[in-house]
């Protein structure tokens, strides 16, 4: 299969129901490695609190996209807005290996963006493991001038949502 025919494969829609088990068997789909980037922390499986506050997504403040292929997860992308600056928001995205470095996790971010955008948020924050390549790509290729600030391990980056037009010229789309 190609890159292309994967991704065609592949369908997006919000995290609904049903989604907290099906994120719970995307564990299966993840390395030990895949896990401590997204969470900093060498947990076997995707941590159970984490998957009950996807299931009180209100779709205003906090939001999430879902890859599924066929009815398996296999990419989520979520933004988490700060109570304390809600213009800003966190931003994190979590794809199973066998469907890393084929533009899954490129596909779902300038989906999030945007919808995020539209609800009042201006500026992303993320907090990458400094030796996650993948995910500071993707970032690169999203915001070419970002710059990250490092505290040991992790990349910390501020970025601005991109307006439509820089959307596409970034994007391609």
């Amino acid at each position: 299969m190609g890159f292309v025919t994967l991704l065609t494969d592949v369908r997006i829609r919000p995290f609904g129901h049903g989604d907290e088990a099906r994120l719970r068997r995307m564990s299966s789909a993840l390395s030990r490695v895949s896990l401590y980037t997204r969470f900093f922390a060498g947990t076997p499986r995707v941590p159970e609190p984490y998957v009950a506050a996807l299931g009180r997504l209100d779709h205003w403040d906090r939001d999430a996209l879902v890859a599924l292929h066929d009815d398996a997860m296999v990419g989520l992308a979520e933004y988490a807005r700060l109570p304390r600056c809600p213009v800003r928001a966190e931003v994190a995205v979590l794809v199973a290996d066998e469907w890393q470095r084929r533009g899954l996790g490129a596909l779902l971010v300038r989906m999030l963006l945007p919808l995020a955008a539209r609800r009042g948020v201006t500026e992303f924050h993320a907090d990458v493991y400094s030796a996650n390549a993948a995910a500071i790509g993707l970032i690169r290729h999203t915001w070419p001038s970002a710059r990250s600030v490092r505290c040991g391990d992790t990349a910390s980056f501020h970025l601005p949502a991109p307006s439509a037009a820089g959307w596409a010229a970034t994007t391609g789309g």
